[in-house]
């Protein structure tokens, strides 16, 4: 079967209006501006409306990535939403973007795999639209984690912010697009990052909400480590997959977590700071949207040309991790 080159043709970003800063949290939990930007690098995220919900964040940001590739909604043949925080638990924030979208044509599903979920994403409408199943597949990274996370919890409600981020899939010219995915999971670590109400094992109850089991929970320092390891060796493995090297990367475009793991696998990849997207002291962790968000602030600001090799990388819940090669 001769594949189909397959690479990114559109790109969009929506993050909502208002701005939680490190001084109003100073506010809320024992904390200060200084320690979060120390260990963080984060000063500011932003919290999604009251009436917004994980499917308007996509809308936007689908909006946006459509219209950058010169095409309606109707032509989208698949629509993927990676997200940890869907409207509901079905139908699936897919479904219900696809009726908001007026995407009549297209079908629709959710993909779990947290903070890697749009790589996981990307993965699977590129090898769709590669086989020629499908034509345009729009990728969405979304997150409304204001939702889950406890501010009275400073050691996680200092990271984690709303937001959602686009991309349309479609078949470019050769020598173009992506060159390869590497996708990892150890489930093993699943007690590390984890909300554990709200599912059959632990479905909701009186006892559940009071224990706060419907919040997010993590055990930092052992996520910080797995982290710093898995960034830089998966970025690598990527670019041995695609028989490139570290000399060829233009933009690491990294999940957006923390400085110090963002700075390790800079390192790891011999890369400066003008070759890595970096906007996590706007909006902290948005999971599933950072990396489509970052792409699309790296598109805005012309910090991607025609040829350039990007690396995309990531890590989550699961645990999960992922990264990929592109030539834009």
């Amino acid at each position: 079967m001769n594949l189909r080159p397959v690479g990114i043709i559109g790109t969009g970003k929506y993050v909502p209006q208002r701005v939680l800063g490190n001084q109003e949290l100073e506010q809320m939990v024992e904390t200060n501006d200084e320690w979060i930007v120390t260990r963080t690098g984060i000063r500011e995220r932003r919290i999604a409306a009251e009436a917004e919900a994980t499917s308007d964040l996509a809308l936007q940001a689908s909006k946006k990535a459509i219209s950058a590739a010169g095409l309606t909604a109707e032509d989208i043949d698949l629509i993927i939403v990676a997200t940890i925080t869907p409207d509901m638990f079905f139908p699936s924030t897919a479904c219900l973007l696809q009726d908001k979208l007026g995407a009549t044509k297209a079908a629709a599903f959710d993909l779990s795999a947290a903070c890697s979920g749009f790589i996981y994403g990307m993965a699977t409408a590129s090898s769709m639209i590669a086989s020629g199943v499908y034509k345009h597949v729009l990728v969405i990274g979304a997150e409304t984690l204001s939702r889950i996370t406890d501010y009275s919890d400073r050691n996680t409600c200092i990271l984690f912010g709303d937001g959602a981020g686009a991309v349309v899939l479609g078949e470019v010219e050769q020598g173009r697009g992506f060159r390869s995915f590497e996708l990892g999971a150890d489930g093993s670590g699943g007690e590390l990052l984890k909300v554990s109400g709200g599912g059959s094992r632990i479905p909701a109850s009186e006892e559940s909400v009071g224990g706060k089991k419907h919040y997010i929970h993590m055990a930092g320092n052992d996520v910080f480590k797995f982290a710093v390891r898995i960034m830089g060796s998966a970025a690598e493995d990527a670019l041995k997959k695609a028989g490139m090297t570290k000399e060829d990367v233009d933009l690491l475009v990294p999940h957006q977590a923390n400085i110090r793991i963002i700075q390790s696998a800079m390192q790891r990849l011999n890369l400066s700071e003008d070759k890595a997207m970096i906007n996590l002291d706007k909006y902290g962790n948005m999971s599933a949207a950072s990396i489509p968000v970052a792409l699309a602030e790296a598109v805005e600001q012309d910090r991607v040309k025609e040829g350039d090799c990007l690396v995309f990388v990531g890590f989550g819940g699961g645990l999960t991790w992922g990264s990929s090669v592109l030539i834009w």
